[in-house]
């Protein structure tokens, strides 16, 4: 059910009902989720359980089968009654691999969307701008330089994130963002999650399985289990859960107590 203690002014993404199958395969088969302004929701699940299926939902890569996905006021699960490009420029994505281009540098690949958007723009500009996104990656300006073959997972993902907000959107995405990384860089990771929302007053959506990073970014937690939300709440409600499923998933157990699963 959606949250009904918040403010509906207060939420900047609605998911309503959300259904998506690819062929006979349900993946989502009836999501409610509000994500409210300026906070960092982490959605935790099972590999392959749907979390990323339900990130290209909300900035509009996938449409629902059923329901609605509703992005600050605006209902993008009707293509045809909105420019998808004036709602894509309000969010970033982190994607899983980082993908970036690689024949361009890390230079060219934060003015990307600057030069696609904002043609408007002068060079000396957009240079600008990706010497600021650069230093709120803490990386220094000489890094524009860099191919993204030169650089280790960390640091394109870091890069990534840079070009993420390069048109210093409300709301960023982040598709497993320490996937693959050890845990010295995912915490360097986590802490730049904290740092976007702290210094860009952004809404953070978080998909991921890494329960260390979700408890450590997350205001709220949902989980995602059979295509579903089952549950939502603070860092501390999940971890004093009563659900069966969500315990298992935190702690790693192999499987619950039979009687559990039956309540």
């Amino acid at each position: 059910m959606p949250n009904v203690n918040i403010d509906p002014n207060d939420i900047m993404i609605q998911l309503r009902g959300l259904k998506k199958s690819f062929g006979v395969q349900t993946v989502l088969a009836g999501v409610n989720l509000d994500i409210r302004r300026g906070e960092t929701m982490v959605i935790i699940g099972q590999s392959g359980g749907g979390k990323s299926v339900i990130l290209k939902h909300m900035i509009g890569l996938l449409q629902p089968d059923e329901g609605e996905v509703i992005v600050d006021g605006v209902t993008i699960s009707t293509p045809k009654f909105f420019d998808t490009r004036t709602i894509r420029k309000k969010m970033g994505m982190l994607f899983q691999s980082g993908a970036l281009f690689d024949s361009m540098d890390t230079g060219e690949n934060i003015a990307f969307a600057l030069r696609e958007h904002h043609p408007e723009l002068s060079e000396k500009e957009v240079q600008k701008v990706v010497t600021e996104k650069l230093k709120l990656i803490n990386l220094v300006p000489e890094f524009r330089s860099k191919m993204p073959s030169e650089l280790s997972g960390g640091m394109r993902k870091r890069v990534a994130l840079a070009r993420a907000i390069a048109l210093s959107p409300e709301i960023l995405l982040y598709d497993e963002p320490t996937t693959g990384l050890d845990p010295i860089t995912s915490d360097v990771i986590n802490d730049l999650i904290l740092d976007m929302q702290s210094k860009l007053g952004v809404t953070s959506v978080v998909v991921t399985h890494d329960m260390v990073s979700a408890f450590k970014v997350a205001d709220r937690i949902a989980m995602l289990y059979k295509g579903r939300i089952i549950e939502v709440g603070t860092v501390d409600e999940i971890k004093n859960t009563t659900n069966p499923f969500v315990q298992q998933f935190i702690t790693g157990k192999r499987k619950i107590n039979p009687e559990d699963s039956e309540n």
